[in-house]
């Protein structure tokens, strides 16, 4: 996720929103979420160029309201969920994110304007980023 920010910045934010309901897969502590990206996935030394806040959970009776007005200001990616018992919240709804890296573009009016499959590389992206910095130029404050 380093590179949109190499490419489009100072003009494109990202944040990163860790979350362990699809298949535990961040089980660390919230001081633990840095040096787990750095060390183990991806590792390498990888260091996100954008801010990575707490743990949040995104789905179910305890999901964050950021992710709530999210999910219901675009329409969900996929008919399709994982595995159900690869999912750690309840209840489930057709809204849900689907599982981790699901993506929303915000344009600078803070309307979420695009949602991503959690598939889909950031790369692919390009196109619909670029909208949002040109339209940006064009709103009327």
């Amino acid at each position: 996720m380093n590179a949109p920010i190499n490419t489009y910045s100072p003009h494109f934010q990202i944040l990163a929103f860790p979350c362990d309901q699809f298949g535990l897969q961040e089980p660390g502590r919230n001081p633990e979420i840095l040096n787990g990206i750095k060390y183990v996935r991806p590792g390498g030394g990888f260091e996100p160029q954008f801010p990575v806040f707490g743990k949040t959970h995104v789905n179910g009776q305890n999901e964050h309201p950021l992710f709530t007005f999210l999910k219901h200001s675009c329409p969900p990616t996929s008919d399709l969920m994982a595995d159900p018992t690869q999912l750690f919240y309840a209840p489930i709804r057709v809204t849900d994110i689907t599982w981790n890296f699901e993506k929303f573009l915000i344009g600078s009016d803070g309307k979420p304007r695009f949602r991503f499959h959690p598939s889909v590389d950031p790369d692919v992206m390009s196109p619909w980023i670029e909208e949002l910095i040109k339209d940006k130029f064009h709103f009327k404050f």
